[in-house]
């Protein structure tokens, strides 16, 4: 009967642990769409926006996306197929949603308003409400539809 109890509790553990390091993962900062998990500390790559002063747009907001949300987020336009958070092109956010959520995260996606530029979030914003749910990508959101 206490090994049975032992061997419950080692799984729950090892359960609790995986859950811990895939919500960990979300936000890393590799541009790669692959199942693979990224570091479990989460720091933004540099855009050309990175200092706040560049301007918003849909294009440089991809370049965010790519590389701090791919790893975590299914869009197909940025060809990410990443599964720890929710897939974008079914949640179809709009541009206010996205912002609130990148700046203050919640619901198992950390926040990311310290560590990126108000440009920045502005930008992936712009980019994700106006890409998600309509395919694949021939412009990168850096044409036509801001």
């Amino acid at each position: 009967m206490t090994d049975r109890l032992n061997i419950r509790s080692t799984v729950a553990a090892l359960a609790l642990a995986a859950i811990v390091l895939a919500v960990a993962a979300c936000g890393g900062s590799s541009g790669s769409s692959s199942s693979a998990a990224p570091p479990a500390t989460s720091t933004p790559t540099s855009t050309p926006a990175s200092s706040g002063g560049g301007e918003v747009s849909a294009a440089a907001g991809k370049v965010v996306f790519t590389s701090n949300c791919a790893t975590c987020h299914t869009l197909a336009d940025a060809g990410a197929t990443g599964s720890v958070g929710p897939n974008l092109d079914d949640l179809k956010p709009d541009e206010e949603t996205v912002k609130n959520q990148v700046t203050n995260g919640g619901g198992g996606m950390p926040a990311f308003g310290g560590q990126l530029s108000e440009t920045q979030i502005e930008s992936v914003a712009k980019y994700v409400s106006s890409v998600a749910g309509k395919g694949g990508s021939s412009s990168g959101g850096s044409g036509g539809t801001p």
